[in-house]
């Protein structure tokens, strides 16, 4: 087909991933940059003048309820090869691990960056700070993408909250890029499995709203951060070997099909925190049984809080190219989400 959209369209080109069964989509040319001198200020602009650009990818009928999304930006900080800009149902988020396991795939396998054998090294900028991958590499292809997150730490252990429909419960929270609040599925009466994930959101809203309104969620060096993003269900692995499982909830009832990198990295924080640390590599599944591997590479502070560096290893694979348009005359061109 040779036809051309009308010049007043925006077309927006975009490769498609997913990092462990999580969707990334990858925005390669034709939504507006935001300004701003730092990832944070790009992030402010871009909730501010582009939200409509983000409802339209992320939202029906181009997207759905669980898209998630990725604006590929120049670098801002000297050792940096790229930014990012990960958006998803509710807004433009402060880091995402599964996302930089995608696009790092993403930047590799379709030649946008340089590949090489037989390890890719990407410093990447975010709103929570530079993160540095390392590809995996063999035949062309990437095996693997592990991470140095930013630094992660646990802000409050065993916060006692009253949930409605559900009583008092009790929940550790932690930092991984973003604020997390861990529920031992259990506890919520849940069963960490597919044929649960309606029961897992509601619940999930629910402690995320009665958890943020209890507790102050304050990030000692960016008040931007300072902010819970979603509930994260613990309970035991099915797979033999593995350390547990995680059914992750965020946004505005997102549920994560990977374990959440940014989570796991939460998870270790509070694991150190409790004087569990394992040690080593551990490895984390998700509520469809893909898995993350994580462990503490190191320690840091932030601020004055103890505080380590995780590092975070997962897959990721290429599902699709697409150029989306958007007609001006469309009444739901912005989208719409119908769950």
């Amino acid at each position: 087909m040779e036809w051309t959209p009308p010049e007043d369209w925006l077309r927006i080109r975009t490769v498609d991933a997913h990092a462990e069964g999580e969707p990334l989509r990858v925005i390669v040319d034709g939504f507006p940059i935001p300004d701003g001198e730092t990832v944070p200020a790009r992030r402010r602009d871009a909730a501010a003048r582009l939200d409509g650009p983000r409802r339209a990818l992320m939202w029906e009928p181009r997207g759905h309820a669980d898209m998630y999304g990725c604006l590929l930006m120049p670098a801002v900080t000297p050792d940096a090869d790229l930014s990012v800009l990960y958006l998803h149902n509710a807004g433009f988020s402060t880091m995402c691990g599964h996302g930089i396991v995608a696009v790092t795939t993403v930047l590799l396998e379709t030649g946008l960056h340089p590949m090489r054998e037989p390890e890719t090294e990407l410093a990447i900028d975010t709103p929570a700070g530079l993160v540095r991958a390392t590809a995996r590499v063999d035949a062309g292809r990437v095996r693997e993408v592990r991470f140095r997150n930013v630094p992660s730490f646990a802000l409050a252990l065993d916060v006692p909250v009253t949930v409605p429909g559900l009583g008092r419960i009790s929940c550790d929270v932690a930092f991984g890029g973003a604020f997390y609040a861990f529920v031992a599925a259990a506890d919520a009466g849940l069963a960490l499995v597919p044929e649960h994930a309606p029961r897992i959101i509601d619940v999930g809203r629910r402690i995320t709203t009665a958890v943020a309104g209890a507790l102050d969620i304050e990030h000692p060096d960016d008040p931007d951060i300072g902010f819970l993003y979603g509930t994260i269900f613990t309970g035991a692995a099915e797979a033999r070997g593995r350390h547990s499982r995680h059914a992750c909830v965020f946004a505005e009832g997102e549920l994560d099909r990977s374990p959440t990198g940014t989570g796991v990295s939460a998870r270790l924080a509070v694991l150190e925190a409790r004087g569990e640390e394992p040690g080593g590599w551990i490895e984390i599944e998700s509520l469809i049984g893909s898995r993350f591997r994580g462990r503490v590479a190191g320690r840091a502070t932030v601020g004055s809080r103890p505080a380590i560096v995780p590092e975070v290893a997962g897959r990721a694979f290429l599902t699709g190219r697409h150029e989306f348009w958007i007609d001006p005359a469309d009444p739901w061109k912005e989208g719409f989400l119908l769950r």
